[in-house]
């Protein structure tokens, strides 16, 4: 193992703990403002899109920086977006609705910031559920299409952020630049890839071409 995936790891860990550590603190010592609910539902979905976006500029990160050990850390990282996209849910579900589903259920039919955060965790499961190298094996070319729904979940999960703040969108619109950032970045690789290809592909045949000359 190289060097730096001793500490590496254990570091991505303990920073992705901080935040829920952070709020139990917080919890115990009564310290979570006037609406400890509400605050709890904000760390939880601001901490989940923050890790999902970070898992996301992973590979074009990669890409430009030639970094390519950055991609063993891509899963775990995606991983705590899930963590915290669930401990989101909950919040929504057993603090804030006391597993009222009728009412659960009304939210995400009524309210279009709720529609769009079930449409990120909907998204979100079958990618958490598919992340082992088993499930990579099994689904071959089909798991690199499948978890192009990382990219949906973030899209919706930006609009809930959108929507549920409303007036005050600076916070979300930051996180709408660095999405489209990470779209842009990913659709200026895809349409580069055939040329490359194809100047690839011209080069190695003119040194067939030289070496039978030779």
């Amino acid at each position: 193992m190289a060097p730096h995936r001793r500490w590496a790891k254990p570091v991505i860990v303990i920073a992705g703990l901080l935040p829920v550590l952070w709020l139990s603190i917080g919890a115990y010592r009564d310290d979570l403002g006037a609406n400890p609910i509400e605050k709890i539902t904000h760390v939880t979905g601001d901490w989940a899109l923050r890790f999902l976006l970070v898992s996301l500029a992973v590979t074009p990160l990669r890409r430009l920086l030639g970094w390519n050990g950055l991609i063993a850390y891509r899963r775990m990282v995606g991983l705590f977006a899930f963590f915290y996209a669930v401990l989101h849910l909950t919040t929504f579900t057993v603090l804030d609705h006391f597993f009222d589903w009728q009412e659960i259920i009304a939210d995400v039919y009524k309210r279009p910031y709720v529609t769009a955060g079930m449409t990120a965790f909907v998204c979100l499961l079958p990618l958490a559920v598919t992340s082992t190298r088993g499930w990579i094996r099994r689904l071959g070319s089909r798991w690199t299409r499948l978890h192009r729904l990382a990219y949906v979940a973030a899209g919706a999960a930006v609009l809930h952020y959108w929507w549920l703040v409303k007036a005050d969108v600076r916070a979300p619109f930051w996180y709408a630049a660095v999405l489209a950032a990470l779209f842009a970045v990913r659709l200026v690789y895809r349409l580069a890839a055939p040329r490359a290809a194809a100047a690839s592909s011209q080069s190695s045949a003119v040194r067939t071409a030289r070496s039978r000359v030779g």
